[in-house]
């Protein structure tokens, strides 16, 4: 009996892929569409701010930390502040990104190759999101009354960045599972023709 159920968990790899491969695709779309609300735009402010890579996003990169609203919260001149800075224009472009990797990620059986291309957009995708534990000062604890602060104490923005590396592990099983497929359909077409 030990073995049966050791063997059924050997034989899961394909049932594990799968998960992945749903898993991406719902979060991708599921916050890609939560993008085009102002308290998640709002909430990506520090990472976009304090990225030397996208921080030409916003106008007002610099003056973000007077005019952040917390979680819930909608403060009149701070959203209208947001909009004049593109906060709301740039987390639209990104929740369209991101609804459209999930479409790519989700035709893996019709349009493998896109499929591994939305695989290796998300793959870099997640390294960019983990740099943001480099490159943001709000992913770690600050140092206010207590004397756990900074590197290794990760706060709620750091907990939500470090995850990235399980989609980036993930991407990485959806695009290597993608381009099997792709290359063993090309090599039945190819096996046809011959």
């Amino acid at each position: 009996m030990k073995n049966s159920i050791i063997n059924t968990i050997a034989n899961l790899d394909q049932l594990g892929k799968n998960a992945i491969r749903f898993g991406i695709v719902i979060v991708f779309l599921w916050i890609g569409g939560l993008k085009f609300f102002t308290y998640e735009a709002d909430g990506v402010v520090p990472f976009v701010a304090n990225s030397p890579f996208m921080s030409f996003f916003y106008n007002h990169p610099d003056e973000y930390k007077s005019h952040m609203n917390k979680e819930g919260d909608l403060i009149p001149a701070n959203h209208q502040w947001h909009i004049a800075n593109n906060t709301y224009g740039f987390s639209a472009g990104l929740g369209v990104f991101l609804i459209t990797l999930a479409i790519l990620v989700s035709l893996h059986k019709v349009a493998p190759l896109a499929s591994m291309i939305g695989s290796a957009l998300i793959f870099l995708m997640s390294v960019g999101t983990l740099s943001f534990l480099v490159t943001t000062p709000e992913s770690w604890v600050p140092h206010l009354t207590d004397e756990q602060w900074g590197f290794p104490y990760l706060s709620g923005r750091g907990r939500l960045v470090i995850k990235d590396i399980v989609i980036l592990g993930g991407a990485i099983i959806t695009m290597s599972e993608s381009a099997r497929l792709y290359l063993k359909e090309k090599s039945s077409k190819t096996n046809l023709v011959s």
